[in-house]
């Protein structure tokens, strides 16, 4: 398994239907919404495995001075649970310190909840309910100040 950045008609296309078969399809979303429409400022990651197979998916972008904000981290069903989420977190914390942040937020699902408080997020507070049902809690992982 190798982490890229999309680049190519079919990464960005493979990339989009996952988060759109992880993020959306189950809660009958319409096609389209997976994109936002900030996606050409933000840093995107990819984990491709045999077969060029997408296994997950993220963004992050700035969102205050200094604060990395990830979001939309979509992992295959079949592929979640096998390290794939903090292969992508790691190398999306480390972009982050090269670009001088000093923490990442994002905002998790509950059932995520357990996965980012394991590699070192923490509950700033309960957020929103998505699609009427989806709770989300605002998570915060301050990162280590680079040399």
């Amino acid at each position: 398994m190798i982490l890229i950045t999309p680049t190519t008609a079919q990464h960005w296309q493979a990339y989009y239907a996952l988060r759109f078969s992880v993020l959306r399809e189950p809660w009958d979303q319409p096609h389209g919404s997976e994109i936002l429409a900030d996606e050409a400022s933000a840093i995107h990651t990819m984990a491709i495995g045999e077969s060029e197979k997408v296994l997950g998916v993220a963004r992050m972008h700035e969102s205050a001075v200094r604060q990395g904000q990830v979001r939309c981290v979509a992992v295959a069903t079949d592929q979640q649970g096998k390290g794939i989420g903090k292969l992508i977190m790691s190398y999306l914390e480390k972009v982050a310190m090269e670009k001088g942040w000093q923490e990442i937020i994002l905002e998790a699902r509950e059932n995520a909840v357990p996965f980012y408080e394991s590699i070192g997020y923490s509950i700033i507070e309960k957020s929103y309910l998505l699609f009427g049902e989806i709770q989300h809690y605002r998570m915060k992982k301050a990162l280590p100040l680079s040399e």
